[in-house]
């Protein structure tokens, strides 16, 4: 009973005699216990270090127990003060461990094949508890898609926030194009551009993985604190400034509708006219007269330039 405090099932035995019969010799404490001499002096000796037995200065000398309320409160105090000191040697262990590790673990790693590729990417992202910075372009695990969107929607329910560049080319796949849009109204910040450079995954500023390799193989560069990393999150927010807002969840609803901002955010893509009525299940014409209307509506002369009027108006987020 008294074990989790670090009396052991002896010492119990022992300090239990005495609670029933105080002020007893080491002899007659020997002979209710059926502990040899040797041992209960042992015993009696970690029992009086722990303050639950007492010596009395008799002759011959008899023990007295401390009162239990006060003799627990006590062991108790002292595991707690153990714990502490044991939490503050942890954390600078744990110091020692990281210092290691920068020492040794160079900052370039890779990692290899689609599932290690998939689990690296969602570990990376659990553990992060700020911000997730991605370039979205083809060609992807379509056997990762459903498992980072989880992971996606769950950090960003805790408060993470994600940034996603999409490439022109992502958006143009019906089931992809659905995926940006649902994430976008769920609280992602998504703009796209014609032409990124690579994919690309930063976790908090500290952590980039990079697939190099799209194939079936799948290799991803992992690139920790260093100027390679640095020049990776420059070209993130110069990429970031010049791309075009997609569908944000910041959309001034009384401006336009939802369906105009849909149109916009697809002429602010660079899709065509035939690409957008395909999209959205109507015909060309449909598509010319909307965009005509809307054209006019924002003083633009062509419908790339409506999108980007709208996005630089705040009605695409």
């Amino acid at each position: 009973m008294l074990d989790a405090l670090g009396v052991s099932k002896q010492q119990e035995q022992v300090y239990r005699a005495l609670l029933r019969q105080p002020e007893q010799t080491l002899a007659e404490l020997a002979e209710a216990t059926g502990h040899p001499v040797g041992s209960l002096r042992r015993h009696l000796q970690e029992l009086r270090t722990n303050g639950l037995v007492v010596k009395a200065p008799t002759r011959p000398a008899r023990y007295r127990p401390t009162p239990p309320e006060l003799a627990i409160d006590v062991l108790a105090l002292s595991v707690h003060q153990r714990v502490d000191q044991a939490k503050l040697a942890a954390a600078e262990l744990a110091e020692l461990w990281q210092q290691g590790r920068l020492e040794q673990e160079p900052p370039v790693q890779i990692v290899q094949g689609p599932d290690a590729n998939i689990q690296y990417f969602q570990q990376v992202q659990r553990s992060t508890t700020q911000e997730v910075l991605t370039f979205d372009m083809p060609p992807y695990v379509m056997a990762g898609v459903a498992g980072q969107t989880d992971v996606q929607l769950e950090l960003m329910a805790r408060g993470v926030t994600y940034r996603t560049i999409y490439d022109r080319t992502a958006l143009a796949d019906a089931e992809q194009l659905a995926l940006a849009r649902s994430l976008t109204r769920q609280g992602e910040k998504a703009r796209v551009v014609d032409g990124l450079p690579m994919k690309l995954l930063i976790a908090d500023r500290s952590t980039a993985l990079v697939p190099f390799v799209l194939s079936e193989e799948r290799q991803t560069l992992v690139l920790k604190a260093s100027p390679l990393l640095d020049g990776l999150i420059a070209l993130f927010e110069a990429q970031w400034r010049t791309a075009t807002p997609l569908w944000g969840a910041g959309a001034r609803a009384d401006a336009i509708s939802e369906a105009d901002a849909q149109l916009l955010g697809f002429a602010a893509a660079g899709d065509t006219d035939e690409i957008i009525a395909r999209k959205i299940g109507v015909n060309k014409r449909t598509v010319e007269r909307r965009m005509r209307r809307l054209m006019d509506q924002l003083g633009a002369r062509t419908r790339f330039q409506a999108g980007l009027q709208a996005a630089r108006q705040g009605l695409l987020g």
